[in-house]
């Protein structure tokens, strides 16, 4: 029995998900995108931490997409930065300079959660903090990239989830004001699934990562098509089961 024969409880496999863009058709939408170098940076949302999922390849949502580009592109290059636990500032201080020598033409940030898990934390403050690093990025020109988190919070988490509401419309006003793609993920039906969420109820799975990787793909697509034909882009099946709740565990870092 191989990997792709194993179901989760809910009997998708990566070749049978249908939340997930098939291989060829995902090569298909990201065939005209003009990008060549891809930056990410962040925290571990960008870094791709997470639990292996029995019938999902272990490859986070970044390293997925650009397998995608270079499948497509073989002059791609890909860059990735991302520290487990990184705040803001830390990105900023430690990832933003790497990011730019790399010269990259898009580059997606995603950070800003551990702030949150700080006592006194301020989500106007996170806000500004997110502002001045994708504004120091946006100095290369890249087109820059952002997702909101997903509203899965259970556990101990649960008592954050005022802090993150406000969290992930800071994050849709910066990505308006720097005409950044953003791949809402807030009220994505994946986070429903039991698969959604490693056992830490923080990072995403390996089958998350997997859907991520589609919505992104569908996001840089749409912003291409949109400033060329407008053609539609094929639909992924969002009818889910619901997933149960449980208990969380203590607050470990993104």
């Amino acid at each position: 029995m191989t990997d792709n024969d194993i179901r989760d409880t809910e009997g998708h496999t990566e070749a049978t998900d249908p939340m997930l863009l098939p291989p060829a058709t995902a090569r298909e939408l990201l065939a005209g995108t003009p990008w060549r170098r891809f930056a990410v940076i962040g925290d571990s949302t960008a870094a791709g931490t997470g639990d292996p999922w029995p019938g999902y390849d272990e490859v986070p949502w970044a390293d997925r997409l650009a397998a995608t580009m270079t499948a497509t592109h073989p002059d791609f290059a890909y860059l990735n930065t991302g520290k487990i636990g990184a705040t803001i500032g830390q990105v900023r201080a430690e990832q933003a300079r790497s990011a730019l020598d790399f010269e990259p033409d898009l580059v997606h940030i995603s950070c800003g959660g551990n702030d949150l898990f700080l006592f006194d934390a301020d989500p106007r403050s996170v806000e500004r903090d997110l502002e001045e690093l994708c504004t120091t990025i946006a100095t290369s020109g890249a087109q820059l990239s952002m997702f909101t988190l997903a509203d899965a919070f259970t556990g101990r988490l649960r008592a954050l989830r005022p802090r993150f509401i406000a969290f992930a419309e800071a994050v849709r006003r910066v990505a308006a004001r720097h005409d950044a793609i953003l791949t809402d993920l807030w009220d994505h039906p994946a986070r429903f699934r039991q698969n959604w969420l490693s056992q830490d109820h923080i990072h995403l799975t390996m089958a998350g990562h997997a859907v991520v990787a589609s919505e992104v793909i569908r996001s840089l697509a749409q912003s291409h098509r949109g400033t060329a034909n407008g053609a539609p882009l094929p639909s992924i099946d969002h009818a889910h089961q619901s997933r149960s709740s449980s208990a969380g565990e203590p607050i470990r870092r993104l």
